[in-house]
């Protein structure tokens, strides 16, 4: 299961990465601008994508950071309440895209993909009773 969270981290950094990008973009056409209801560009220059002064995109890449890091420790538990804190501030921007904007960003849609997965894998791993070969080597 480490693999498989550190390579969702890995994903969400990138994804990350590519919003700090946009955030920070002054000319041209953003990359991502579909249509009209899918453009990157508007939510990641709107008032919502800063908390504290701080791009939204940064958050992400450091709560992927902190949760790569503990999957790499293997401690679950602690990956597993990042994540429903990441899930939840990842639910918010999404209704904020949904009802306030009424723009959606293909890397926001993308992030909250991989945080609900990494969400699911950390509790079924949290959950889950140790495996008898665990058992033995105590």
């Amino acid at each position: 299961m480490k693999y498989i969270l550190l390579l969702l981290s890995v994903l969400g950094i990138a994804v990350s990465a590519l919003a700090l990008r946009e955030h920070y973009r002054t000319e041209g056409d953003s990359p991502c601008s579909i249509n009209e209801r899918w453009d990157c560009g508007i939510v990641n220059h709107s008032p919502y994508a800063v908390l504290a002064g701080i791009p939204v995109a940064i958050l992400g890449i450091v709560g992927y950071l902190l949760m790569g890091a503990l999957a790499w420790r293997r401690a679950y538990g602690s990956v597993l309440a990042a994540a429903l804190v990441g899930l939840a501030f990842s639910l918010y921007l999404a209704r904020i895209e949904a009802h306030v904007l009424g723009v959606w960003c293909i890397y926001c849609v993308i992030s909250l993909g991989d945080i609900s997965l990494i969400t699911l894998l950390s509790l079924v791993t949290t959950l889950a009773p140790p495996s008898r070969k665990s058992n033995q080597l105590s």
